[in-house]
């Protein structure tokens, strides 16, 4: 069964753009479900990307998503690729409680080779390169980064291999994207991005199978390969790995539906659903600070007409200073 934890003898279905966290306890398993439409439209929609290139930026959102929504303190998490692919930066960053912004950087003349070659699909247009996830506690604290190289595989498999080897616990990640193409009420054609994931732990309670400690050095080792083959943490996987693409992005399946026909026999509890919006972090006064920041020479060299633009690469907001405003301090 699918059990609430709020609202007893009640259960109101998250929808679209909210995170349903769950627990498997018959499996130590523990995660998090979401599908994205209206928010992440927004994001696509704004930058308007080549088809495959919006297919990549979407499985990066939702990761981050997914990832972010975990987070226990007021901060960001942003996951970053650096490849020598047709695509080769791609941002996305969530900032507590549920703010959400993405980009990519792609080359256009290398893009129209790959599609050509039948080589577009989201891992492909990467190339070789890492995978980087930052979290950011604030300007008091330290960051921490861990690393993982883009080898050719998907960002489900790239992001297993980071937890396993950077945060010692088992992980298995599904990913989808989804193009709807329909009408609006007035009848005109409409092109909409749908896109859903999952994130499923093993978390054992009992000491004897907890996970390991990173080894000294922090070379990312699991000390124990119990833990892997562990026959609970075997059957969760199986069951997510026989998720279908479609049934992660299908509006008429959601969150929780998915999760019931995966675990109801074992029993599953939800949690009750974070919502994440498209939201940017610039402002006039943060962008004054950076332009406050920089040299004389360098200023200059941006000044046309007295004015200084500052377009930003997420939200694509523009903003304009006199340059008598961003003077050196």
């Amino acid at each position: 069964m699918v059990e609430a934890v709020e609202g007893l003898g009640q259960f109101d279905f998250a929808g679209d753009d909210h995170v349903v966290p769950f627990q498997v306890e018959g499996l130590d398993v523990r995660g998090r479900a979401v599908q994205l439409g209206p928010m992440l439209d927004a994001i696509l929609e704004r930058h308007n990307y080549p088809l495959p290139v919006a297919r990549l930026v979407a499985e990066t959102v939702v990761l981050t998503v997914l990832l972010g929504t975990s987070l226990k303190f007021e901060g960001k998490l942003i996951v970053q690729t650096q490849s020598n692919g047709p695509v080769d930066l791609v941002v996305a960053d969530f900032s507590t409680p549920d703010r959400v912004r993405a980009y990519a950087r792609y080359n256009s003349e290398a893009l129209a080779i790959a599609q050509e070659n039948g080589m577009a699909e989201p891992h492909q247009l990467l190339g070789e390169g890492i995978l980087a996830f930052t979290i950011d506690q604030g300007a008091d604290m330290q960051r921490y980064q861990g690393i993982v190289p883009l080898d050719g595989g998907t960002l489900e498999e790239i992001a297993g291999v980071y937890f396993r080897q950077s945060e010692q616990i088992p992980t298995k990640v599904r990913l989808s994207v989804a193009e709807l193409l329909d009408r609006d009420d007035a009848g005109k054609p409409r092109h909409r991005w749908r896109a859903g994931g999952v994130v499923a732990q093993f978390l054992p309670e009992t000491l004897e199978r907890m996970r390991q400690p990173d080894l000294h050095g922090g070379d990312g080792d699991i000390r124990d390969e119990s833990v892997e083959t562990d026959d609970l943490w075997g059957e969760a996987k199986v069951m997510v790995e026989t998720i279908a693409a479609d049934e992660l992005t299908d509006p008429m399946v959601g969150p929780e539906r998915l999760l019931y026909r995966l675990f109801h026999e074992r029993g599953v509890r939800v949690y009750p659903p974070q919502a994440v919006y498209d939201r940017c972090n610039c402002s006039r006064e943060k962008i004054r600070d950076v332009l406050a920041s920089l040299s004389q020479d360098d200023i200059d060299h941006t000044v046309v007409d007295g004015v200084v633009t500052v377009n930003c690469e997420f939200c694509s907001t523009s903003y304009k200073f006199e340059a008598t405003e961003v003077r050196p301090q």
